[in-house]
């Protein structure tokens, strides 16, 4: 099975209401999805969305690294295109849609379903957390409430580089709603003093884990606010590659990893980070940054196989969007994943 022909287009998902973070704001999902054809007829296909403030990659570049590269592949097969597509100098976002269309084609040409070919035993249901933008501390108090009442009781909770409005909104968060589940992601907003401010201001109240409190580079720093904190630390920025991932767990730097497509590259390095995870015992998180239904249902078949290792679910896309998408092979009930019948 030889690849013929690569062609791109730009979607957009225009989203309920604008997605706020320490790093970007953005009013709706876009992203470029790909084609990959071959000689047989089958097409596989991949997505990648903007994310200039995480990977450096605008629409833009994403489709010049794609155009850039695209004659590599042809009379390759997937799997020799795969070998190829990451010896390239492209970005990982622009690599991840490719990937995610290579493994596609692989899946099709084992004739088998893609939670049977990453080997998923268990499909009972999955649960994502949903994301509450950052915003003033009464509009997000009432997107938690108004979130939790839909079923969502695993809220994500965006926070920015004033410790005293994140200490206050997560405990009025968790004041008026004591049995959800509160993730705290600060993005790189704080320096460590302030992350350890935030944890001191925390130990009356019960949070999941804290997301990112320090810049990326800042590895010593992740290690001394991980080593100061009772609350779980993952690490997200700072864990792009198997080589980052192999970094943090080594120097102990935090306590759990993020895995996103658009960091590593796409579902075939996803893999290796959450095999090496699974060897390691490192619990892991299986992320994505506001993407199309293409990558999410990649990354929620990946879930279900690799339900082990994947202690948290942060695939809320589908739930941002402001019309549900005819493209998802599930369906999201609150915050419970089922396959759609």
């Amino acid at each position: 099975m030889k690849i013929t022909k690569i062609i791109t287009e730009v979607k957009h998902i225009e989203l309920k209401t604008p997605f706020k973070t320490a790093l970007r704001t953005a009013a709706h999902a876009e992203f470029v999805r790909v084609f990959v054809e071959c000689e047989n007829g089958l097409t596989g296909v991949g997505e990648a969305p903007a994310t200039k403030a995480i990977t450096g990659e605008g629409i833009e570049d994403i489709l010049e690294s794609i155009g850039s590269v695209k004659e590599l592949f042809f009379n390759l097969s997937p799997k020799e295109a795969i070998t190829t597509l990451h010896k390239a100098k492209i970005g990982s976002s622009a690599k991840a849609a490719l990937d995610i269309a290579f493994v596609h084609l692989l899946a099709q040409e084992a004739k088998k379903r893609l939670y049977d070919y990453f080997g998923a035993t268990d499909l009972s249901l999955l649960k994502t957390d949903v994301t509450i933008s950052l915003n003033e501390t009464d509009k997000m108090l009432y997107d938690a409430k108004k979130a939790y009442s839909e079923g969502m009781e695993i809220l994500k909770v965006k926070v920015g580089s004033d410790v005293l409005h994140a200490v206050g909104v997560v405990r009025a968060i968790e004041k008026e709603l004591p049995c959800a589940k509160i993730l705290v992601d600060a993005n790189q907003a704080w320096s460590v003093e302030d992350a350890e401010f935030f944890v001191t201001n925390m130990f009356d109240i019960k949070i999941e884990l804290i997301e990112q409190p320090v810049i990326a580079a800042d590895l010593d720093g992740l290690r001394k606010v991980t080593e100061f904190s009772h609350i779980p630390i993952l690490a997200d920025e700072a864990a792009f590659t198997l080589e980052d991932v192999k970094k943090v767990v080594n120097s102990k730097s935090a306590d759990m990893i993020n895995i996103k497509f658009m960091k590593c590259g796409g579902v075939s390095k996803a893999i290796e980070i959450l095999e090496y995870a699974r060897e390691q015992k490192v619990p892991c998180m299986l992320g994505s940054m506001l993407e199309g239904p293409c990558s999410i249902n990649m990354a929620i078949y990946l879930a279900f196989a690799y339900r082990d290792v994947v202690k948290y679910v942060d695939l809320d896309s589908p739930l941002l969007y402001k019309e549900p998408c005819s493209e998802l092979d599930f369906e999201f009930h609150g915050c419970e994943i089922t396959f759609k019948n």
